[in-house]
């Protein structure tokens, strides 16, 4: 064989292999999509009747602590009781640590519950467990390697987040990004797109409307508007910070002054009602969609954002079982709209600043933010959400909602760092 022919086999075999692992993810993550569609549809619909059940019966909040003992009795027949949650799953895409099977049904019936008997949390962190979950599972059936099963993990998050949340592109980029910050994984790309889409038009074929904010009021970009801008990401950033230190010291007292997870989940489940009956609503149980919805058009009470911080962290720390995704839109939505009156910010605009400012604080994962700004406010404000989160993401320090996730790179100068999120 002369020269020319080697080059010419080469470049077809460089094509060949390009085009079968095309086709292989292609398949797998057509794969997971299909599943992630069909169970986040489901998921969807479970928690949207439990919150509508729980309204209809507000008395079903006074059980809300012997639920929380079903729920651990579940996990300990599971042989769970050390449950690391979305942790688990961020881990074990960079290690060998294996996702047991048994979450997806556990984290699913755990926080219906939690939603039917109003605790306060939300429904992506479950999703993102069910999702990972499901790929670790499929990963081997598939007879994928070890580290492409960690790929197809990545899918079932990105599958997942799309069903539920109606943001295709901004649950691809998120499962990219979330794992170490500071890199991309562009490997990803392909298959979580593609199982993002296709769990994304399932849910659309079975009637789940994307999730999707009309924002009336966009001020034109002057220095006066992105001043003000900056300066609420910037309070944003800080407020991240607190909730995130919030969750997690409160999980460590919880587990300090009842190391029994029974008698830990039930004190928890008697401290949500006595804070119910305290505030006298129940604005603060469940998720909260509907007081995002009156922040994002110009209503909110100046305690809602401090007062969701701490049901939020009673009710996860206690051990029941949610995400802090829509806990964080409450609160950023919330406190954008209350420093938006202070500030000379239009409120609703604000408040869609603040849920963007607020959701990167925590998940330290600025481009996914900017993408989810896009799909829940539309286009037309994306110079304000580009700084808000550039700005959020650069002050908001090294804490986040997940202690498994890694900062590779610090966020103040370009230097390799590699370090858990506080």
């Amino acid at each position: 064989m002369n020269d020319y022919d080697k080059g010419i086999h080469a470049i077809w075999m460089r094509m060949k292999r390009t085009l079968g692992s095309f086709l292989k993810w292609s398949f797998s993550s057509a794969i997971i999509g299909i599943i992630c569609g069909f169970l986040g549809t489901l998921f969807h619909l479970a928690v949207e009747y439990a919150t509508d059940y729980r309204q209809e019966n507000p008395y079903l909040l006074f059980f809300l602590p012997l639920i929380g003992l079903a729920i651990v009795k579940c996990y300990h027949l599971a042989h769970m009781e050390n449950d690391g949650g979305t942790n688990i799953i961020i881990s074990s895409i960079r290690s060998s640590e294996k996702i047991p099977f048994a979450m997806t049904p556990l984290i699913f019936i755990g926080t219906v519950l939690t939603h039917l008997f109003g605790g306060s949390s939300g429904r992506e962190g479950a999703a993102l467990q069910i999702g990972g979950s499901i790929g670790s599972a499929l990963g081997p059936i598939l007879h994928l390697k070890e580290t492409e099963i960690h790929l197809l993990t990545m899918c079932g998050m990105s599958g997942m987040f799309a069903a539920l949340f109606g943001t295709p592109i901004a649950a691809t980029i998120f499962s990219m990004e979330v794992i170490s910050v500071g890199v991309l994984y562009y490997v990803a790309f392909v298959p979580c797109i593609f199982s993002s889409l296709i769990a994304y038009g399932i849910s659309i074929y079975f009637g789940i409307h994307p999730t999707f904010f009309s924002i009336d009021i966009i001020p034109e970009v002057s220095i006066t508007s992105m001043l003000q801008v900056i300066i609420l990401s910037a309070l944003c950033a800080f407020v991240s910070m607190l909730f995130c230190i919030i969750m997690h010291n409160t999980t460590a007292l919880y587990k300090k002054v009842f190391s029994n997870q029974y008698i830990r989940i039930f004190v928890g489940g008697c401290l949500i009602i006595l804070l119910t009956l305290l505030v006298g609503n129940r604005n603060y149980n469940g998720a909260g969609m509907n007081i995002i919805q009156q922040a994002v058009h110009g209503n909110a009470n100046s305690w809602a954002p401090w007062l969701k911080i701490i049901f939020t962290a009673l009710t996860l720390g206690a051990g029941f079982k949610g995400g802090e995704i829509i806990p964080t839109l409450f609160i950023g939505a919330t406190f954008g709209n209350v420093v938006g009156s202070v500030i000379g910010l239009d409120p609703c605009f604000a408040a869609a600043i603040g849920m963007i400012g607020l959701f990167c604080g925590v998940v330290n994962c600025p481009i996914a933010s900017l993408f989810l700004s896009i799909e829940l406010f539309g286009a037309q404000g994306i110079l304000f959400f580009c700084v808000s989160s550039a700005v959020s993401y650069m002050l908001s320090g090294y804490y986040g909602l997940y202690s498994s996730q890694k900062i590779v790179y610090s966020k103040l100068r370009p230097h390799y760092i590699n370090i858990n999120t506080k």
